[in-house]
């Protein structure tokens, strides 16, 4: 993200700002910039005396205040992290007055998740002039698996569209779970290497052939012995294939494949633009078309909606995943 990238070169040429509001629904960046602040600003022997770490349930507006008017003992700044800072969400207001004449000397790092500021209030504008204003939003469901990609380029390792692809369907879209896990995979396989499905299946316990990208490109196939194999892996493997996940997929790409039927412009580039997917899965979209005409893709929608509430335990007698699968590829294919 170009504006951590930002941040992070201005505290490294010695130009901080006195206030730090990292504000928004992704909480990744927010502990991102926070711990990168903590960890780097000061160095071992000035923390001690001049970083405080406080927690929005357990103090005040007025209580961060006057911690970052303090001045730093035997060092230029003192670093102020206020985290969990949206319990203060009532009274976070108060801060404004301190805001308009920050001590020059603090770093003050107000983590504010999941809640934004007002922006026609005044703390919003005072922090804008004085400061520095972050605002974390969470990424689509179908920008995390190329946010996978980057991050993985990052650090010089390649990764293929359905490694992406695999780890997002498998990990959800927390992407501090996820980096978590690219850290581990860091600590195992060397720089340069191209992260494939194999390794991902012997490192992260994902299988590289009974997934939900398998299924969805073996449904889309019509290729019901190998989609009924995968449907028998789910079965037996229920916690790690949850039903929901699922049938919440499956809709995603009948939904798509819907779009898809009603497109006048079929080539790779508009289908991959207006669809949201990754050019490389353009042509199962092709294949899935030849064999699901528009009328029964809008079945299948509304049969996959019916179990959905099943799965969720609606008029289904307490049916078990097993049967629930069964009953799901038998409506599909």
């Amino acid at each position: 993200m170009d504006k951590v990238k930002e941040i992070v070169s201005e505290i490294n040429k010695g130009n901080p700002k006195p206030i730090y509001f990292l504000m928004g629904e992704e909480p990744y960046y927010i502990d991102r910039i926070s711990k990168y602040i903590g960890d780097n600003v000061l160095s071992e022997d000035e923390k001690g005396f001049n970083q405080m770490v406080l927690y929005g349930k357990d103090t005040s507006v007025d209580e961060v205040v006057a911690n970052a008017k303090r001045y730093p003992m035997m060092a230029d700044y003192q670093v102020v992290i206020v985290k969990e800072a949206q319990h203060l969400s009532k009274t976070i207001e108060n801060l404004n007055s301190y805001a308009e004449n920050p001590q020059p000397t603090t770093i003050l790092v107000i983590c504010y998740k999941y809640k934004k500021l007002d922006k026609r209030k005044k703390l919003y504008k005072t922090i804008k002039k004085t400061g520095e204003l972050f605002e974390s939003n969470k990424l689509y469901d179908n920008q995390v698996a190329d946010w996978v990609r980057r991050t993985m380029a990052g650090k010089n390792y390649k990764m293929s569209p359905k490694s992406c692809i695999m780890l997002v369907e498998f990990l959800g879209t927390d992407l501090s779970k996820i980096s978590n896990e690219l850290d581990k995979l860091t600590l195992v396989v060397p720089a340069g290497t191209e992260i494939t499905p194999e390794i991902i299946e012997e490192n992260i316990g994902i299988s590289k052939d009974f997934n939900n990208f398998e299924l969805k490109k073996a449904i889309g196939e019509r290729n019901v012995k190998k989609a009924a194999r995968i449907i028998d892996y789910f079965a037996q493997n229920p916690k790690d294939n949850p039903f929901v996940v699922t049938v919440t997929l499956l809709n995603t790409f009948f939904t798509q494949l819907l779009q898809y039927h009603g497109l006048s412009d079929h080539s790779p580039g508009n289908v991959a633009k207006v669809l949201g997917v990754n050019p490389y899965f353009v042509n199962e979209y092709v294949v899935a078309a030849k064999n699901y005409p528009m009328k029964r893709v809008s079945g299948i929608i509304s049969n996959l909606r019916e179990l959905d509430l099943k799965g969720k335990g609606v008029g289904a007698n307490n049916m078990d995943q097993a049967d629930l699968l069964k009953e799901l590829l038998f409506k599909i294919a």
